[in-house]
């Protein structure tokens, strides 16, 4: 079930400006989801990250699909994110330290695959406000694999109709983190050279 308390923190995600009804009505909600997300192959934006404590840290994204993101955390943080296309790596340069999951162990994997099919496994959240969308996608198999409730708002000029806005992910031991995006760019240039990233661990070259 979706949790009532995240429906306040997920309309927070979503920018005040004026947004205009879906391109294609006539396709369903999830439809309209899978669309945007085979149509938009690169996006770049700014985002803040909050963490259950509250804690807020900023940064860039960079995601190209299927399977890279890359969030590059504001100057003084030294921690990077970053899925290469198969796996997700998470990069301590304070402690030298490196952890490494496979991607579809992770709620980023609905994000990053535009080849799943999301209506086997996601499902629309109702909300008050008829211009934004919010979609819940999890695993019934793997609840160790978390939920992410994706946040669009509905804007003509965005592809499908939709403009990502941001998401909540619970990890499986219910830990929550919610990320804004904002300066969204969609199928923009981005190399691979983006996702590549330097090992501090001894001995270690670049990724």
């Amino acid at each position: 079930m979706f949790r009532p308390s995240i429906v306040p923190i997920a309309l927070s995600l979503l920018a005040s400006p004026t947004f205009a009804q879906p391109v294609s009505p006539q396709l369903t909600d999830l439809a309209a989801v899978q669309t945007h997300l085979r149509a938009v192959t690169t996006m770049t934006a700014d985002f803040a990250q909050t963490d259950r404590s509250g804690k807020t840290l900023t940064g860039r994204m960079t995601m190209k699909r299927p399977g890279k993101v890359r969030f590059q955390y504001q100057e003084g943080v030294p921690i990077l994110i970053v899925a290469d296309g198969s796996s997700l790596w998470f990069i301590d340069y304070q402690v030298r330290q490196v952890q490494r999951w496979p991607i579809g162990n992770s709620p980023l994997a609905a994000l990053l695959d535009p080849a799943k099919d999301i209506t086997r496994f996601a499902r629309v959240v109702p909300v008050p406000d008829a211009r934004v969308l919010f979609v819940e996608a999890r695993d019934p198999r793997h609840p160790e694999y978390g939920t992410l409730t994706l946040a669009f708002a509905r804007e003509s000029g965005a592809p499908a109709g939709l403009r990502l806005q941001g998401w909540i992910a619970l990890d499986g031991q219910n830990n929550r983190t919610s990320v804004r995006l904002s300066n969204q760019r969609f199928n923009v240039g981005v190399g691979d050279e983006a996702f590549r990233w330097r090992d501090p661990r001894p001995m270690r070259g670049p990724k």
